[in-house]
C-alpha cells in the first residue's frame, strides 16, 4: 500500500492552504492524476523545530512520512537547509522537496552541500498545481515502492544466506556421515523450495544464469516485463542470442567485476527489449550455488520511470529560467523596438511610396514587426503570454490559414486540408492555434526543399488507457486530433529527442529561430493537449495535435470589427510619463502632430511635481505601468484621479498580462496601450479615450 502522508514546512500559512488544496484535488470536475485517485494526508508545521518533532512522533508512532515540502527561508529559526539535514538524522529515507522563490546562487550551493540528489528535489515558486501533484505522486510512490523493494531484498537476502548456511551444512555432513545423506538431501530440497517461492513471488525483475556462458537457467514473472520476452523465450538463451545488452561490452564487464568481487550492487546497464526499446537499468548480481553449480542470480530494477521524471524535472526548471529571461526581456525590448517602429513609421509616412528611401523604411518597419513577433513567441513557449480562449471549431482556424499558408509556402508544394465540417468544439485561443499550424507549415515547407505534399487533417478521436501508454503526457478522452504531414526529408533518429527545446535547429545560421517546435510543443501544453510525432527519414514527418474536446456549447459571435475612420486630433492637454527618453520624445512628437497640447515627466514622481504645477487643467494622463522611483503608473493614476475624477487614462507596458511584474490584472483592454504599437494605433486610443464619457475613463484609473 502506498504512503501517501505527506509534511508540509513553511513560515507562511497560505503556503499550507495551497499546497493542501492542490494535493486534495479539490476541483470537483477535476481527473484522477495518471488515472490514478489518491488522497494524500497532508500535515502542516510553522518552523523547521516544529517540523523535526512531526517527524520524530510519525516515525515513533511508525506511520513516517513519505516526502515533505520544505521552504528554503524561514526567519526565524532554521532555514530549510538546516531542517533538511536535521529531519535527514530521524528519517534518511525522507523525500524532500525544497521550495524556493528565489534565484541567489548561494541557495542553490548550499542544497549542493546537503548530498543526497536521490532524495532531493527543488521546486520554484510560484506553484505549478500540475508540478506538484506529478513531485507527489512520484515521491510518495518511489519511497513506497523502496520500502517494499527493501524488504523483499532482505527478505531475498536471508533466503541466499540460509539456503547456503544449509548447503554447507549438507556438505559437512555428507563428509563426516554417510548415513546423513537423506537428512541433508531433504534439508537441500526444502531449501530449494523456500528459494523457490520467494524467487518466484518477488515483483522485481529476478534471473539466474550459469556463470560459464551466462546462459538463462530460470527467470521469475518480473524479469520478462522488463525484457518483453517471456520466460520460455529466455530460458535456454544467452543475452547475446537474444541481443539483450544494448552494449555488447557490458557482459564481459560485469562477469569480471562478479568473479573478482562474488557481488556486486547498483550496476549501470542498458536493456534492449523485444520491441527494441531501450530501457536504463540497475543491477545487482550474486554468485550463487544452484543445485551444486556455480550461477549468477540477478537483479534488474527499471529505471525508466525514474529518468523521465528527472528530465521532466531537468525541462521544467529549464522552461522556467527561459520564461524569466523571456520576461525580463520584453518589457526593455517592447520600448525599444516602439522607438524603433515608431520613427520609422514617422519617416515613411512623410515619404511617397515610390521614393528610394520608403523601401528601407519599410524594411524597418517590417524587421521591427518580425522581432516583436519574436519576443511574443518567447512568451508564448515560456507560458509567459496570457491566453484568451474561447469555444472554438477548428475548422474556423484551418479556415484563415488557408488563405495564408500559400504565402509562405513554395509553388513545388501541394497543399491538402481535410476536416469535417461537424468537428466538435475545443476551448482554445485562436491565434495561438493559427500560430501553431503556419509554425508546423514552415517546419514542413523547409524539409521539403525540392517540393512535396503537405497535408493537414483534423479528426474527432477517442483515446483508451491502452492507446495513451507510457506517454507521461497523454490521458484517455476524447480530443479533436490536427495532422500536418510532409513528404520531405523526415527527422534523423539522434536529432528527434532534442526537435523541442527552445533554440535547437539544423537549420543554417539566420534562417531559423529554434523556437518554432517549441512554440508549438508549449501551445499544445497550455491548451491541456501533447504532441505526437512520426517520422522516418526519407519518407516524411507527421506531427499529431491533440486538443480535449469541450461540452456541446455555441461559441459567441466575436464582436463586428469597427469601421475605419481617420484619426482626428484635438487641442486636449496629455500628460505623457515614461521613463526611456527616447520613447518619451516619439510620443510627444506624435502627439503634437495632431495640435495636442503635450507635457513630460520622466517618473511618477515628476509626474507628481508637473501636477501640482500645471496652468490649467489636464485632460489625459498617457502612462508606463512599471517606472523607476517606486511609483508605478497604476499607483500615479489613482492619485491623480482622486484629486481629479474627470481625468482619463491610458496606461502603457511592455508586459503582457499575467506575467511576473506586469500589474495589468484589471485594466480595461480599451485603455491599455500594448508596446510596441504603431503611430496610428496611439493616436487613435487616445482619441477614443478623450471622446468616451468621462466615469467610464475615470473608473478605470
Amino acid at each position: 500500500m502506498r504512503n501517501s502522508r505527506i509534511l508540509v514546512i513553511d513560515d507562511n500559512p497560505s503556503i499550507h492552504d495551497v499546497i493542501r488544496t492542490i494535493l486534495h484535488r479539490a476541483c470537483p470536475d477535476s481527473a484522477p492524476l495518471n488515472g490514478r485517485r489518491i488522497v494524500f494526508q497532508v500535515e502542516t508545521a510553522l518552523q523547521g523545530q516544529e517540523g523535526l518533532r512531526r517527524v520524530q512522533a510519525a516515525v515513533e508512532a511508525r506511520q513516517p512520512f513519505a516526502m515533505a515540502f520544505i521552504d528554503v527561508r524561514m526567519p526565524p529559526g532554521w532555514d530549510g537547509v538546516e531542517t533538511t539535514l536535521q529531519i535527514w538524522k530521524q528519517q534518511p529515507d525522507l523525500q524532500v522537496v525544497i521550495c524556493t522563490g528565489y534565484s541567489d546562487g548561494s541557495w542553490e550551493q548550499r542544497l549542493r552541500q546537503i548530498g543526497r540528489p536521490e532524495n532531493l528535489f527543488v521546486l520554484k515558486k510560484p506553484f505549478d498545481a500540475i508540478e506538484v501533484l506529478q513531485l507527489a505522486d512520484a515521491l510518495t510512490l518511489k519511497w513506497s515502492l523502496a520500502q517494499a523493494a527493501n524488504a523483499r531484498f532482505n527478505n531475498l537476502d536471508s533466503l541466499i544466506t540460509q539456503r547456503t548456511q544449509e548447503l554447507q551444512s549438507a556438505t559437512e555432513k555428507l563428509a563426516r556421515e554417510i548415513t546423513e545423506r537423506r537428512l541433508a538431501e531433504g534439508a537441500l530440497n526444502r531449501s530449494e523450495e523456500r528459494f523457490t517461492k520467494a524467487f518466484n513471488a518477488s515483483p522485481v525483475p529476478l534471473a539466474i544464469l550459469a556463470v560459464q556462458d551466462t546462459r538463462f537457467l530460470d527467470v521469475n514473472k518480473g524479469f520478462p516485463t522488463i525484457t518483453g520476452y517471456s520466460a520460455e523465450e529466455l530460458i535456454g538463451q544467452t543475452p547475446a542470442q537474444l541481443n539483450l545488452w544494448d552494449d555488447p561490452e557490458w557482459e564481459k564487464s560485469m562477469l569480471d567485476k562478479v568473479v573478482k568481487e562474488i557481488s556486486i550492487s547498483s550496476l549501470r546497464g542498458r536493456i534492449r527489449g523485444k520491441s527494441g526499446r531501450v530501457a536504463e537499468a540497475l543491477f545487482t548480481v550474486e554468485m550463487i550455488e544452484r543445485h551444486g553449480s556455480p550461477a549468477l542470480l540477478m537483479i534488474a530494477q527499471d529505471l525508466s520511470e525514474q529518468l523521465h521524471l528527472q528530465n521532466q524535472l531537468q525541462q521544467a526548471r529549464k522552461m522556467e529560467a527561459v520564461g524569466q529571461l523571456a520576461a525580463g526581456v520584453a518589457h526593455d525590448f517592447n520600448n525599444i523596438l516602439l522607438v524603433v517602429q515608431g520613427n520609422a513609421s514617422l519617416l515613411l509616412a512623410a515619404k511617397s511610396p515610390e521614393s528610394e528611401e520608403a523601401k528601407p523604411l519599410r524594411n524597418v518597419c517590417a524587421a521591427a514587426e518580425r522581432a516583436s513577433r519574436l519576443v511574443r513567441q518567447l512568451l508564448t513557449f515560456s507560458r509567459q503570454q496570457a491566453l484568451e480562449l474561447r469555444p472554438l471549431n477548428i475548422c474556423e482556424t484551418l479556415g484563415t490559414v488557408s488563405d495564408m499558408l500559400p504565402r509562405i509556402l513554395t509553388e513545388s508544394i501541394n497543399l491538402t486540408i481535410k476536416a469535417p465540417p461537424s468537428l466538435p468544439n475545443v476551448r482554445a485561443d485562436t491565434t495561438m492555434m493559427e500560430t501553431l499550424l503556419m509554425n508546423l507549415a514552415t517546419n514542413a515547407r523547409d524539409a521539403m526543399a525540392d517540393g512535396g505534399h503537405l497535408t493537414i487533417t483534423a479528426e474527432t478521436v477517442q483515446l483508451t488507457a491502452d492507446d495513451v501508454g507510457t506517454n507521461p503526457d497523454a490521458s484517455p478522452g476524447d480530443y479533436v486530433r490536427l495532422t500536418v504531414r510532409d513528404t520531405g526529408v523526415g527527422i534523423p533518429p539522434e536529432v528527434l529527442p532534442r526537435i523541442f527545446d527552445p533554440f535547437f535547429t539544423t537549420k543554417p545560421v539566420g534562417k531559423g529561430t529554434g523556437l518554432g517546435l517549441a512554440t508549438v510543443f508549449a501551445i499544445a501544453k497550455q491548451h491541456h493537449g501533447w504532441v505526437d510525432v512520426q517520422t522516418k527519414v526519407g519518407e516524411g514527418t507527421s506531427f499529431l495535435i491533440f486538443l480535449p474536446i469541450i461540452a456541446t456549447c455555441h461559441p459567441q459571435p466575436d464582436a463586428e470589427a469597427p469601421l475605419a475612420k481617420p484619426v482626428k486630433g484635438g487641442r486636449e492637454t496629455i500628460l505623457v510619463v515614461e521613463d526611456e527618453p527616447d520613447l518619451r520624445d516619439l510620443v510627444a512628437q506624435v502627439l503634437k502632430s495632431r495640435d495636442y497640447r503635450v507635457i513630460t515627466a520622466a517618473s511618477g514622481a515628476k509626474a507628481l511635481e508637473t501636477w501640482s504645477q500645471r496652468d490649467g487643467a489636464i485632460d489625459l494622463l498617457l502612462t508606463d505601468m512599471v517606472m523607476p522611483d517606486g511609483l508605478t503608473g497604476r499607483k500615479l493614476a489613482e492619485r491623480l484621479t482622486q484629486e481629479d475624477p474627470r481625468l482619463r487614462v491610458i496606461f502603457t507596458s511592455g508586459y503582457t498580462a499575467g506575467m511576473p511584474g506586469a500589474d495589468l490584472d484589471d485594466v480595461a483592454e480599451g485603455h491599455f496601450l500594448p508596446k510596441p504599437y504603431r503611430p496610428a494605433t496611439l493616436l487613435q486610443v487616445v482619441r477614443d479615450c478623450l471622446d468616451s464619457p468621462v466615469p467610464q475613463c475615470a473608473s478605470q484609473a
